[in-house]
């Protein structure tokens, strides 16, 4: 029974996952959804700084340190400091709100909690993920996060 209850759960989180996401199919990659990911990067840049900023003290009394949200860029896997969200349509690349803390430097490139923005791989069937943000609130999204980790020891 337990292993029934438990299969629902997950394929409930999994719909919900997937329905936080518009999925953009090969033919919908263009310039316009560049200018929606680009617009949405630069949303979750301005709320993780402002989180951030309204954060970092509530995690300092925590006892968890250098909180860090900063909006994370890689191409299959690789960040690289010249990665920008100009480069948004090329294939393998990925935008996310990544959250860390205790003992983070700017140097890793390893972080704790992530919530995806964009996601694209190209291939004869090019196909995209890309946050819907008529249905979900990021900030929100981000706050619960933020409010998650700290109740976490």
């Amino acid at each position: 029974m337990f292993n029934k209850l438990k299969k629902i759960f997950l394929s409930k989180q999994q719909n919900e996952e997937k329905d936080r996401y518009i999925i953009v199919q090969n033919d919908e990659i263009n310039e316009d959804l560049k200018q929606h990911i680009n617009a949405l990067e630069k949303l979750g840049e301005r709320y993780s700084k402002d989180l951030e900023n309204e954060y970092k003290s509530k995690f300092e009394s925590n006892g968890k340190k250098n909180l860090k949200i900063w909006v994370c860029r890689d191409i299959d896997g690789d960040q690289m400091p010249s990665l920008t969200s100009d480069q948004c349509l090329e294939g393998e690349y990925r935008s996310q709100i990544a959250i860390n803390y205790d003992g983070f430097t700017d140097e890793e490139d390893a972080y704790v909690y992530y919530i995806k923005l964009w996601g694209c791989s190209r291939g004869r069937k090019s196909i995209g993920g890309f946050y819907d943000l008529s249905k979900y609130d990021l900030k929100k999204e981000i706050e619960d996060t933020l409010s998650q980790v700290l109740k976490e020891t």
